[in-house]
């Protein structure tokens, strides 16, 4: 069997890397390890979702550019959505590829 590695890149670089993500309504949430710290900075937004909980977000700085609230995650998450606690997701503009 062939294991497969998701990346989420923007900018150039790879920002999270893992042959472990979960899916979450055409999502991939990435474990907190497969980061790369150095490109996330905590954001003051969070959004309500109703099944899972409330999201807190990230901004990504890579190579001098910031991509506001492109990244979130669930740090508290209800107990329907406990198994993607702290795992990340993204959006606005990060690709998402699988290799």
């Amino acid at each position: 069997m062939r294991i497969m590695t998701i990346k989420a890149i923007w900018n150039g670089e790879i920002v999270a890397e893992s042959n472990d993500t979960i899916i979450v309504e055409g999502n991939h949430y990435f474990p907190p390890e497969s980061i790369k710290k150095e490109y996330f900075n905590p954001s003051d937004t969070f959004t309500s979702c109703y099944v899972k909980g409330k999201a807190r977000y990230f901004n990504l700085t890579v190579n001098g550019q910031i991509n506001f609230d492109a990244a979130w995650h669930y740090p508290k998450p209800f107990e329907k959505a406990a198994h993607i606690k702290n795992y990340i997701a993204f959006w606005k503009g990060v690709q998402i590829e699988i290799l």
